[in-house]
Parts: C-alpha cells; structure tokens; sequence
C-alpha cells in the first residue's frame, strides 16, 4: 500500500522574516570595519555613507583628500567634494590647523565615529598631538594665532611677516559677499550659460556674483560674450582638481586689452572761396570773373578785331 503524502506547504522557521533581507553572518576576526548604525543607515547621498565607511577603514596617515579618493571610486570631483562637505556639516569629518613643534601650521583631518567626539590621543610624526579643545571658528583661531606670534619674542620683522601671513584669513571671513542682484545682468547671463557649454561649469548664485565684476571688466573692453565664453571654454582639464569658480576665476583675473581709439578722419581742406558771378560788360552774360571786365569770348572778339 502507498504512503499517503501531504501537499501542504511547510512551514517557515520561527523568527525568519518572510520578506526583505536576510542576513548570513560570519564571525569576522580581522579586515573588519566597526561602523555605527547612525552613519551606515544615514539618510541621503550613497556617496556620502561610501566615502564615510572607507575613511573608516583606512589606517591612520592615509590621505583622504579629493583627489585621492577620486583615485579609488568612480564618482568625480564634485560628488566627493560634496560628500566630504555633508560629512563636515554633520560631525563626522573635522579639519584642524596645528602648530608643529617646528613652528609651521599643518592642516590635519579628524574623523569621528561619533559626531562632535574628540580625537583620540597618539604618537604623530612629530610627537603626541595636544589635548582636543574646544572648537573654534576661524576667525578666533586667526585672533589666537596674532596673539601668540605677538607675544613670543622675535624680531620686528619676524612679527610683521605672522601678521600679514593671519591676517589674510581674517579678512576672508569679514569680507560681504556681494548680493547677486546687484551684479550686472550681462556678466551673469554669461557666467549661467558656460554650463550649456560644458555641463561641468555649474555655479552656484554666491559663485556667480564673485565672477560678475570680472565678466564686467572684459565686456566694457569691447569683447563680445560669445569671445568670453570661448576663452573661458577652451582646453578644460579632463578633470576639475578644484571647483569651476576657481578655474574661472584665474581666467578672469587679467584685465583684457581694451580696443583702439579709432582714429579720426582727416578734416577736410578749406575750400577755396567762390567768386561772384557778374556780368559781363560786352554780352551781358553772366560768368565769374577774378577780377570785373568783359567775359572770356568778348576778350577773344575783341583780340580778332584788333589783328585784322
């Protein structure tokens, strides 16, 4: 006799979800990246979450700057670029200018695995770094730095060059951008259309009125916009190593040979006076004599009478 065979389903495991993923987990012990779940499940960009966890994973000392993440992904300069700005407005990424025992001012990259955490004490190449501070804009850190070269003892010239060399940035942060509305429409209209150009030439509103007076300049030297855009347009890189604005703007920054003063025309010779007409005492015809008389056919007349 058969065996009787049911052709109900089975029924799934206890715990095993019946629809979306299912994790296969391997116990790792080495080339393992700790990540937290805020940062792995952050909403927005897949570039962004992708340039975090590779910073993570890399040891410390390894450049991460633009251009040598765009080595690694595929994504271009733009996106990395925005990726690393997203992490730094959100707490994760972190530039600091430090001193050096050596007196020179190095820039160096923190990144947090949980935002607004301090970084961790280590040796660095030129020795234990110092104790985290308290953040500071760069403004106050310009102050600080005036303060300390001008407290330490060193030459007058020592002191001026500290000077000038922080007080570049100080004044970068205090200078107004100029309000796109007032620049001139001409320079703007310009600088909106390089994009249909090259999709790369993108600017923002702030960018646009930092290039306006620029714009403004070569159209007042007589150049056309369509020589501005060729000349702004021709032999780009391959790839941006910086914003477009940047690459504009060292375009921009001569001043264009203005045109020639046509020359004027010549003025005109004086025209010579006219004679009167008058006329003439023999035929009474009129003609325009040099000096009053008889008409040139009279005179001949009168010369025939006179040889015959």
């Amino acid at each position: 006799m058969a065996e009787s065979q049911s052709n109900a389903r089975l029924r799934a495991a206890a715990g095993t979800p019946t629809s979306g993923v299912i994790h296969v987990r391997t116990r790792l012990t080495a080339d393992f990246t700790v990540i937290s779940n805020a940062l792995a499940q952050r909403r927005g960009s897949a570039v962004t979450v992708g340039v975090a966890a590779y910073i993570l994973s890399l040891p410390d000392g390894t450049p991460v700057s633009i251009t040598a993440l765009c080595e690694h992904f595929t994504e271009g300069e733009i996106l990395i670029s925005r990726a690393l700005k997203e992490l730094e407005h959100a707490g994760y990424l972190e530039r600091r200018r430090e001193r050096l025992s050596t007196g020179q001012i190095r820039t160096r990259t923190y990144f947090h695995e949980v935002p607004g955490g301090g970084p961790q004490p280590g040796p660095g190449p030129d020795g234990p770094p110092e104790p985290p501070q308290p953040r500071r804009s760069r403004r106050q850190a310009a102050i600080a730095e005036v303060t300390s070269a001008a407290s330490e003892p060193a030459s007058a010239s020592a002191s001026a060059s500290a000077e000038e060399t922080v007080a570049e940035p100080v004044q970068a942060e205090t200078e107004a951008p100029v309000p796109l509305s007032e620049a001139d429409p001409r320079a703007v209209a310009v600088l909106a259309a390089l994009r249909r150009v090259d999709p790369r030439l993108i600017l923002s509103a702030r960018e646009a009125a930092r290039l306006a007076p620029a714009v403004t300049r070569w159209l007042a030297a007589g150049l056309l916009p369509t020589h501005i855009t060729d000349h702004l347009t021709a032999r780009l890189p391959d790839q941006f190593l910086t914003r477009p604005a940047g690459i504009l703007a060292y375009r921009l920054k001569e001043t264009p040979l203005a045109l020639p003063v046509p020359a004027r025309a010549a003025e005109p010779s004086a025209r010579p006076a006219v004679v009167p007409m008058q006329n003439c005492d023999g035929c009474d015809r009129g003609f325009r004599p040099t000096q009053p008389g008889r008409c040139r056919d009279c005179r001949a007349r009168d010369q025939l009478r006179a040889a015959g």
